[in-house]
């Protein structure tokens, strides 16, 4: 050994070694390294641990949670279930200025709230891509795009024509070429009056297909297709082998028109409506559709080969397509069992016209031809997850409990209670082709003693379950406002958000330095350029009360409001006293709303979100002057 004396050399890397060790042992912070941004839960680790996300760590996952009739999306963050955000959708929301400023107002049209069912996160090759996450609102026939930079409402489309109650939607093909709409409702075409004795001749379902143009964020429908007057429930769409397939579930087949709860329970079977996306595609490039209010609307008896009809047990509610796109799964409300169905007999059953007969014109595919497994998983359920290791998780809405299958045995492998009634679950990446398989979160409809008494009104609950070992273990349980309906959970790390607009100097309407702040005055029209920065605003930069803003009785002013601080989190507000206005504006955001100053007097103004610590000062006024 070259310049080491012979009898050092040991002692020297033993030295070395010893020291690595004692490093190693009291300075690395093992809980760390098993916790945020590792995917591997700790095996003994307690369930404490394994949600404990400290200070400095961020959560591993986004949970983005329908807010069902509240309207908005619901944000959080796993495995804490910290909750981080809440996205108002098709709901004012008055902390972020939503429903009062020029664009969301557009957006929201003449209503006041939706009821947000189902999200779905953007795909790519059959996974999420973290771009943007689409929501239907069954009450109001709307379908809206969100983008994930920014976590903004960026496109209402609706009223859609000829839709009664987009309840199963949305869910997005593999490359997000198609956001799905079928309806829960069935009514004549166009809310035409025909009495309900009419529902079998006169009513109608209709299932909607929405495209989504990424660059231009908006969205448009494409066409839509004729359905029997049943009532259409969950969907989803084929992956890999089943690539361009869809299928949706259906109940009240038996054409009830009052009373539904008994009416459409008298069937032993209802079933599941399979369709051929690309090829009803094709058909409507090629003119096969009819004009109705302004849709395309393809009739599926008139050019048949692409509808077709599946058994199903009496009263379905989910039906899911597993990560490798082999098999679909679903299963009756009031039947304990679940079925899962062959794409590959599917085929074969339709190629070779392997039919029962057929209803509304529809053929109806043998069952047993396309039966892979019937699995007994419990009383009520409702719908199914995956993680990826050939397991499927089903709610159990009357068991209050979760079950856990082999999709190619249809053997049980576990169940687990939860609190209380679970709709349904959303699995790490589980409506992808390769779900993550940690973690599984009940989305419950009741809570009852879960939590301190907030009066008869309870909180619903989201509960968190370790799913990436043989038994599912519960680790945490987060109130949640009603109503939790549907999620979907993606990798924190796919989610490439914004912390600052960028500087556009040719934005319309923006300003970027004070001195240009100013005021135009056109008859009755005032529009207000100015600018937000800590802390003060400035309306014209030539006045001698820069914050000051003089208009007459009766004009309609406009306040284009652009906040030109750059630096990350400083967020502004305008709002002003007594005129029912207010709106949020994120750092190097400009952002407008108007109004007809229809109230003489003084009127304070300020910034309504707090910026700094002279935000108290960051005040103004408008002065109206009486006619």
């Amino acid at each position: 050994m070259n310049g080491v004396k012979k009898g050092w050399f040991t002692p020297l890397i033993s030295g070395l070694l010893v020291g690595v060790l004692i490093a190693v042992v009291f300075f690395v912070n093992f809980k760390q390294l098993n916790s945020a941004n590792n995917s591997k839960l700790g095996a003994n680790e307690s369930a404490a641990e394994k949600t404990y996300v400290p200070p400095g760590k961020l959560d591993t996952y986004y949970l983005f949670a329908s807010g069902g009739h509240s309207g908005n999306v619901f944000v959080y963050g796993v495995p804490s279930m910290r909750r981080i955000r809440t996205i108002p959708v098709f709901t004012p929301e008055s902390a972020a200025g939503y429903g009062w400023t020029t664009e969301s107002k557009k957006m929201l049209g003449k209503f006041t709230w939706g009821d947000l069912h189902h999200v779905a996160i953007s795909e790519t090759k059959g996974e999420y891509d973290g771009r943007t996450l689409f929501a239907t609102d069954i009450q109001n026939n709307r379908a809206a795009a969100i983008d994930l930079k920014t976590f903004k409402t960026v496109d209402i489309l609706g009223p859609i024509a000829n839709l009664n109650g987009p309840h199963c939607a949305a869910f997005v093909t593999p490359n997000s070429e198609y956001i799905f709409l079928p309806t829960r409702f069935s009514a004549p075409i166009g809310h035409e009056y025909a009495d309900v004795s009419q529902f079998k001749e006169k009513y109608k379902g209709v299932m909607g297909a929405v495209q989504y143009d990424f660059n231009k964020k908006k969205l448009h429908l494409a066409w839509e297709v004729m359905l029997p007057p049943w009532s259409y429930d969950l969907s989803d769409a084929g992956k890999k082998s089943s690539d361009g397939w869809g299928v949706m579930s259906t109940y009240n087949t038996e054409e009830a028109n009052t009373t539904l709860e008994v009416g459409a329970s008298q069937n032993d079977r209802d079933y599941l409506v399979i369709f051929n996306w690309k090829g009803i595609e094709k058909e409507v490039a090629k003119g096969s559709y009819s004009v109705i209010n302004g849709a395309k609307m393809f009739d599926p008896v008139k050019t048949p080969g692409y509808v077709f009809l599946v058994p199903v047990a009496k009263s379905p509610h989910g039906v899911d397509v597993t990560p490798d796109g082999k098999y679909y799964i679903s299963s009756g409300k009031l039947s304990p069992t679940a079925t899962i169905y062959d794409w590959e007999k599917t085929f074969k059953a339709i190629k070779n016209k392997d039919f029962q007969g057929e209803a509304k014109g529809l053929p109806v595919i043998k069952y047993e031809s396309v039966r892979h497994k019937e699995v007994e998983v419990g009383l009520g359920p409702l719908h199914t997850q995956f993680d990826g290791r050939g397991n499927a998780y089903t709610t159990l809405f009357i068991d209050s409990a979760i079950t856990k299958f082999n999709i190619k045995t249809g053997k049980v492998i576990d169940k687990i209670p939860v609190q209380y009634s679970p709709g349904h679950a959303a699995a790490a990446e589980g409506d992808s082709v390769s779900p993550d398989g940690n973690y599984l979160v009940a989305l419950n409809k009741l809570s009852k003693d879960s939590y301190l008494s907030v009066g008869p009104s309870h909180p619903e609950s989201l509960q968190l379950i370790d799913i990436s070992g043989e038994k599912m273990k519960m680790l945490y349980s987060a109130p949640a406002d009603p109503e939790p309906h549907y999620a979907q959970m993606v990798k924190a790390d796919k989610i490439k958000t914004i912390e600052v607009y960028p500087k556009d100097t040719k934005r319309p309407n923006s300003v970027w330095k004070e001195k240009d702040a100013h005021i135009v005055r056109h008859g009755n029209k005032v529009d207000v350029y100015g600018i937000a920065v800590r802390s003060h605003f400035v309306f014209d930069a030539k006045s001698k009360t820069p914050d000051v803003v003089h208009v007459n009785q009766g004009d309609k002013v406009t306040f284009y409001i652009t906040n030109i601080d750059l630096d990350e989190d400083i967020t502004h507000g305008l709002g002003i006293t007594s005129y029912n206005e207010n709106m949020e504006i994120q750092p190097g955001e400009t952002n407008s709303f108007e109004f007809t100053a229809d109230q003489s007097g003084v009127f304070p103004l300020a910034c309504t979100n707090f910026c700094s610590a002279l935000h108290q000062e960051m005040t103004g006024y408008l002065l109206v002057k009486p006619k």
